[in-house]
């Protein structure tokens, strides 16, 4: 994902963190200890997954889950018939949306942070043990100001709530560009991590699973309410590490200087935008390394 191109608003307050703020970085692996390390030495398991969100993000994980073999189901708001043929180039099937999470056995929800709202009924409708695994971000030029998040709520904690079920957090922190271009095979030099956060071990397991199936390397980055690290303006966020620069990115995440950094580069991004400059991937990914 990226900065929205609307006007920015003023840079966050000081938020407050998940407890004090003398507290050591979690330990963080780039895979639990009950998955294997390597992603093709593990017995891969098809499973049902339900998508919710027919954007880059959403249309770019049916196409890699349904080509790694996955029974992939994708809605968006509107009729199955607009969601983008590419989305369903390797095998995904289109839904309405009040029937897509039908059997599902994950559930990915893919839609801004201000649209949580509109899809909890749907969340909620897939099975009580489905996984459901969110990769919204909090941007206020978009969203607008929630109260709770200039004052340093956890994005993922606050989407919890709204479903009423166990979240994961994941392919939240990847560039929409990055991601529909730069998955590879396991082992692959160069391959791009991504954190995964969340507070079941097992719902954490199989994202990690999945993430490793749209082809990148996966990095538990552990409970939900750590999740803050992974968030915009974080150095582990949209920066494409490989996973032994990751952890340390992870580690390194100061929750007071995360919404200033993603409001400045709000503030960049518009600025060039109005200017009439091109906002490419590459200019995004440069631009998120730089301001870290």
């Amino acid at each position: 994902m990226h900065p929205p191109s609307t006007a920015p608003t003023r840079a966050c307050p000081r938020p407050r963190l998940t407890g004090p703020r003398s507290r050591p970085a979690p330990a963080l692996r780039r895979t639990p200890p009950h998955l294997p390390e390597k992603t093709s030495q593990r017995k891969r398991t098809t499973m049902k997954i339900a998508i919710i969100g027919a954007g880059a993000i959403g249309s770019t994980l049916a196409q890699r889950l349904a080509g790694a073999g996955h029974d992939v189901t994708i809605a968006n708001s509107r009729a199955p018939e607009t969601v983008d043929a590419a989305a369903l180039s390797t095998g995904a099937r289109a839904a309405w949306a009040a029937d897509v999470t039908a059997g599902a056995e994950v559930v990915v929800v893919s839609v801004s942070l201000v649209q949580v709202p509109d899809v909890a009924a749907v969340v909620r409708s897939a099975p009580s043990d489905a996984v459901v695994v969110d990769t919204s971000n909090y941007y206020p030029q978009r969203d607008g100001v929630l109260p709770g998040f200039e004052d340093g709520d956890v994005e993922s904690l606050w989407v919890q709530t709204r479903y009423g079920r166990p979240v994961a957090k994941a392919w939240n922190s990847v560039l929409a560009a990055s991601f529909a271009e730069k998955g590879s095979a396991p082992g692959a030099a160069g391959r791009v991590a991504l954190p995964v956060a969340a507070d079941d071990d097992a719902h954490r397991a199989t994202a990690m699973a999945l993430v490793e199936d749209t082809g990148f390397d996966a990095v538990d980055a552990g409970a939900l309410a750590t999740s803050w690290r992974q968030q915009p303006g974080a150095p582990a966020y949209c920066t494409d590490l490989t996973a032994a620069e990751l952890l340390p990115a992870l580690a390194a995440a100061e929750a007071s200087r995360s919404p200033l950094r993603r409001d400045l580069v709000g503030e960049v991004v518009t600025e060039r935008a109005e200017a009439g400059g091109a906002i490419t991937g590459d200019y995004l990914l440069a631009l998120n390394r730089a301001v870290y």
